[in-house]
């Protein structure tokens, strides 16, 4: 199976408020009894969406003006806390195929990685810029250029980073370290049959 390059993720936007937003609120820990990552989903930020009976507490990511956005927009220090490999993956399974943030815990930064889904990081003003063009037009395409390293929304551009290894990565499609890993399954055979094991 071929890992695909990453080179541009596009599509609409929303923003989701607060800094420090750690793992347990991204995916609260009731929702990681699971075998696979396939139904988490719907545990995504359940506790800042919905009271202790469900009702929806209308928060923007349930805002009907940003559905099937797939690019998330967040504060600093984005994925705190625990190092649950669920939280990227429950905003992975929900849609969204890229953040850009002020800044990411850098456990959560890797597994986001190697899952293909970028983090970017924007200054706290260009955040708020492009939050605010959002609100105003949430049909508003948003793209991010690995190559360019840049942000493009209507005739506005801001500048990016992100650790060149993983920018690399994703560029060359070398992120998901296990698919590479069965890729290369005869290669590894032959390095094992050929080392001087007694």
């Amino acid at each position: 199976m071929s890992i695909p390059s990453i080179t541009q993720v596009s599509g609409t936007a929303v923003f989701v408020p607060g800094a420090d937003i750690d793992t347990d609120r991204i995916i609260p820990a009731r929702f990681l009894k699971c075998v696979t990552f396939d139904d988490l989903a719907e545990g995504m930020f359940y506790d800042v969406r919905f009271d202790s009976e469900g009702n929806s507490l209308n928060h923007s990511l349930d805002d009907s003006r940003f559905a099937g956005a797939s690019i998330m927009l967040a504060g600093p220090n984005f994925g705190c806390g625990s190092s649950r490999e669920h939280a990227p993956q429950s905003i992975y399974r929900c849609g969204y195929r890229a953040i850009i943030a002020e800044s990411f815990a850098e456990i959560f930064f890797g597994n986001s990685t190697g899952i293909g889904m970028p983090c970017v990081c924007a200054s706290k003003g260009d955040i708020e810029t492009l939050t605010a063009a959002v609100e105003e037009n949430p049909a508003l395409d948003v793209a991010i250029d690995l190559n360019a390293m840049a942000v493009t929304y209507g005739e506005a551009s801001i500048a990016i980073t992100m650790p060149e290894s993983a920018r690399e990565a994703l560029l060359t499609a070398r992120w998901d370290p296990i698919q590479e890993l069965l890729n290369h399954s005869d290669a590894i055979e032959a390095k094992a049959e050929a080392l001087p094991y007694v």
